[in-house]
């Protein structure tokens, strides 16, 4: 099993969500989060008056799928997620040692 974690711009969450029920995949997990990388921030216009921040606001996705659907999954968010500018985010790729759901008990594969 996989865990994918997606870092994207919040505008493209709608379009990889779309794309990822296509391919079956059945949840996910979203976060608001800030952060920033090659980008180094932005300007902004608060009240009138212009400020540099170096925190971009961005949504992380986690998504746990079974080890053959993680190599479609990631191709698909990155085809959803591009827009060919600067801070279009990550993926990371980690494994999961064990899954279980809460509700019956059902583990790994079977849990997700």
């Amino acid at each position: 099993m996989k865990l994918i974690v997606a870092v994207i711009k919040p505008f493209k969450l709608e379009d990889v969500q779309q794309a990822l029920s296509g391919l079956g995949v059945q949840g996910m997990t979203v976060t608001e989060v800030k952060g920033y990388g090659r980008q180094k921030g932005h300007t902004e216009i608060y009240r009138g008056a212009e400020y540099q921040t170096n925190m971009v606001p961005k949504v992380k996705l986690e998504i746990a799928v079974p080890d053959d659907l993680a190599g479609r999954v990631v191709e698909t968010i990155q085809q959803a997620a591009h827009t060919g500018a600067i801070g279009d985010g990550k993926i990371f790729v980690l494994e999961i040692g064990a899954a279980v759901r809460i509700r019956t008990g059902e583990a790994d594969e079977m849990a997700l």
